[in-house]
C-alpha cells in the first residue's frame, strides 16, 4: 500500500502545471503511451478538485490560491457569439498553459467550444465556489475571499444561477453535456449531481459574500432558494420502496392543490429492474425529475455529493449507505465506484445517446466504474460513521490502480475490465486515491465540506 501511495503521490506532483513561475492546477493525464486526447493537456476546473483537497490536506494551499485566481482571471477569454454571449458569470471548463519560443509563455481558457458536443460547463463555476470556501477554511486565509474582483465574481454567479425563467421549481435547469457527464446521456434537465453542487455553492457563497447593504438582497434571496432547494430534493427526489409502492398507484392527471401526483409522474414509467433491486431498508434520491418525468437510475456522484453535503437527511444517507451494502457487485464490484446504474442498452441506448460507441453499456458514462469517485465513497461513508465501507472500497482500489496504472475508468457490470478509450496515469483517478486514503488518517477532513443549517 505504501508503495500504491508514493506511485500516486509522484505522479501526483509531476502533474503540477505552472505558469510564470507559479503552480496553477494539474494536468488531466500523463498517459505514458502519449496517446493522450488534445484536452487531456489542459487542467480542467472539475478534475483539479481532487488534486486540490490533496494539496490541501498536506498543507499546500499556495497552488490552490493561485488556481482560484487563475480561473478568475480568465473569464475575459470567451469568445462572443453575436447576439448571443456567455454571461460574464461562467468560468472556463480548462485551461491550458502555452509555452512558444517566439511569442514566450501565454495561458488559454477553453469554455466548451473546444469540447465534443459545444456545451459550457455549469459545474465549473460551482466547484469554483465550493472550493474557494474549502481553501478559506483550511488555510484561514480570509483575504482572498473579500478581494472586490472574488465578490462581484461570486454575485455574478449568483444573479446568473438565480435568475427568474419559466420554471416553477427550486431545482436548476441544465442541457445535457454540461456536467461531468458531458456527453448525450438523457441527464438534461434536473440532474441530481447539478442541484446537489448548486446547494453546496448557495450556502457556501453566504458564507463568503460579505455582509453588506449591495449584498442583502442577493444573500436573502441564496438562503431561501438553498432552503427550499433541500426541501424540495429530500421530498420529490427520494425513493424507496414505500414510495415507489405510492408511485405504482398513482393517479395521473390531477389538477389542484391536493394533487398528490403533483408532477403528473405515469406509473408506467417506472422500469422493471427497480422494484426487485431496492432493497427494503434502502434508498436514494433519483438521477433526475421534471414534469411527467423520473429518471429512476442511480447516480453515484450526485448522491455521495448529497450526503457529504448535507442535502439529505442522516436517515437518508445511512440508507443510501445501506443501498451500496446490499448492491455491492452493482454499485462497487471490482472498483470504486459505478457512476450510473444500471447501463442503458438497447434501442433506449439508441435513442438516449444517439447511438454515442464510448458509451456503449456498461461503459465509460453509460455504466463504467470511475476510481475518481472513491474520494466521495469515502467521505460520505465516513460521514455518517461506515467506515467499514469506506476501508473495503480502499482495498479494493489497493490492489488494482497501481498495477492497472491509474485508468481514467473501468467497463464492465463488474468493473473489472480497463476502460477501452480509458487514459493511463489519469490524474484525478491518483488524486481521489490519495485523498481517500487522507480521509482515512483524519477523518476530521470531512468537516472541510460545506453544511447547510438543519
Amino acid at each position: 500500500m505504501n508503495d500504491a501511495i508514493d506511485a500516486a503521490t509522484e505522479l501526483l506532483a509531476s502533474s503540477v502545471m505552472n505558469y510564470r513561475g507559479h503552480p496553477v492546477g494539474t494536468v488531466a493525464a500523463m498517459d505514458p503511451a502519449g496517446a493522450v486526447a488534445a484536452n487531456y493537456h489542459d487542467c480542467f476546473i472539475r478534475d483539479f478538485i481532487p488534486s486540490a483537497l490533496v494539496f490541501m490536506a498536506d498543507g499546500n494551499h499556495a497552488i490552490v490560491r493561485n488556481f482560484l485566481r487563475t480561473v478568475l482571471e480568465l473569464r475575459s477569454q470567451h469568445k462572443c457569439i453575436h447576439g448571443h454571449e456567455l454571461e460574464p458569470a461562467m468560468l472556463p471548463a480548462s485551461f491550458r498553459v502555452i509555452h512558444d519560443p517566439e511569442a514566450g509563455e501565454s495561458i488559454r481558457a477553453d469554455f466548451g467550444d473546444q469540447a465534443i458536443g459545444r456545451v459550457a460547463p455549469v459545474d465549473a463555476m460551482m466547484w469554483w465556489v465550493v472550493l474557494l470556501g474549502i481553501y478559506q477554511r483550511m488555510s484561514g486565509d480570509q483575504a482572498l475571499a473579500s478581494e472586490e474582483r472574488v465578490q462581484r465574481a461570486l454575485r455574478g454567479i449568483l444573479d446568473l444561477t438565480l435568475k427568474e425563467g419559466f420554471e416553477v421549481f427550486p431545482t436548476l435547469l441544465v442541457p445535457d453535456g454540461a456536467f461531468m457527464i458531458d456527453r448525450r446521456m438523457g441527464v438534461y434537465g434536473h440532474p441530481l449531481e447539478i442541484q446537489a453542487l448548486f446547494y453546496a455553492m448557495l450556502i457556501t457563497a453566504l458564507d463568503l459574500l460579505d455582509e453588506t447593504p449591495e449584498n442583502r438582497a442577493l444573500r436573502d434571496l441564496s438562503a431561501k432558494r438553498a432552503t427550499s432547494l433541500r426541501s424540495y430534493l429530500r421530498f420529490f427526489y427520494w425513493l424507496d420502496l414505500n414510495q415507489l409502492r405510492s408511485i405504482h398507484r398513482y393517479r395521473t392527471e390531477e389538477f389542484g392543490d391536493g394533487s398528490i401526483n403533483m408532477l403528473n409522474i405515469y406509473p408506467e414509467s417506472i422500469p422493471e429492474w427497480v422494484a426487485d433491486w431496492l432493497p427494503d431498508r434502502a434508498g436514494y434520491l433519483v438521477g433526475n425529475l421534471g414534469p411527467g418525468r423520473m429518471d429512476f437510475r442511480f447516480f453515484a456522484l450526485g448522491n455521495l455529493l448529497s450526503i457529504l453535503f448535507g442535502v439529505t437527511t442522516r436517515e437518508e444517507a445511512a440508507r443510501i449507505m445501506f443501498l451500496y451494502s446490499d448492491r455491492w457487485p452493482d454499485l462497487v464490484g471490482e472498483m470504486p465506484c459505478k457512476l450510473v446504474y444500471p447501463a442503458v442498452d438497447g434501442k433506449e441506448w439508441v435513442f438516449m445517446t444517439g447511438s454515442d460507441p464510448k458509451n456503449v453499456p456498461w461503459s465509460y458514462h453509460n455504466g463504467g466504474n470511475w476510481p475518481v469517485l472513491l474520494w466521495a465513497f469515502t467521505a460520505a461513508a465516513l460521514k455518517i460513521g461506515r467506515g467499514d465501507l469506506a476501508q473495503l472500497a480502499i482495498e479494493t482500489a489497493d490492489r488494482a490502480l497501481p498495477v492497472d496504472q491509474w485508468p481514467e475508468y473501468y467497463d464492465g457490470k463488474r468493473g473489472n475490465l480497463i476502460g477501452r478509450r480509458a487514459h493511463m496515469n489519469q490524474i484525478w483517478t491518483a488524486a481521489g486515491y490519495l485523498f481517500a486514503h487522507r480521509l482515512m488518517a483524519n477523518e476530521s477532513l470531512v468537516e472541510i465540506f460545506p453544511q447547510g443549517p438543519e
